[in-house]
């Protein structure tokens, strides 16, 4: 089972490790007028799904848009509910604009920045590896999932990223 996170108007699956088209697709969105499956506020968690109910979550384009950049609470609120829904293994695949994109900034509806070096707050072996070493503020107390990157690349303003959830958390 999939789910499309912030899916809008579009059903179309833009990114793939496995099938490229939807197995048993589920659709959310905080818009009641496109058809989503489900219409939630993704600001508002818990999600209105049970934990460990996705094979995949797909994000295009929408977490640029959950929480506030410096919104540390937020950020680990929200990844923490994808990590929640998914089961162990399952996938994150997600598309943003790059951080040195001008739509990055340009976009007045953004409000969050997802760099490649962001996902290391996600990845707890990575993290463990540079906390204490580097300048990156230590979250472990706030951060309860475990994703592993298994996909990134920045290309045409463009960060996309597929990130598998480790459970339990390996460190």
């Amino acid at each position: 089972m999939e789910l499309l996170i912030g899916c809008g108007n579009s059903r179309r699956k833009k990114h793939s490790l496995n099938s490229p088209d939807w197995e048993e697709l589920v659709t959310i969105d905080h818009d009641p007028n496109c058809g989503a499956d489900v219409v939630h506020d993704l600001d508002v968690t818990p999600w209105p799904f049970e934990s460990n109910t996705f094979d995949e979550c797909h994000a295009y384009e929408v977490l640029e848009h959950l929480g506030r950049q410096g919104d540390y609470h937020a950020f680990f609120r929200h990844f923490g509910e994808i990590y929640r829904i998914l089961k162990p293994g399952g996938l994150l695949i997600a598309t943003v604009p790059a951080w040195n994109d001008v739509w990055a900034w340009a976009d007045p509806s953004h409000t969050r920045i997802i760099a490649p070096h962001t996902l290391v707050f996600l990845d707890r072996t990575e993290y463990q590896k540079q906390v204490g070493k580097s300048a990156m503020t230590d979250f472990r107390w706030l951060g309860h999932g475990d994703f592993e990157p298994v996909a990134a690349l920045t290309e045409n303003g463009c960060f996309k990223f597929a990130l598998e959830a480790h459970k339990p958390v390996r460190c």
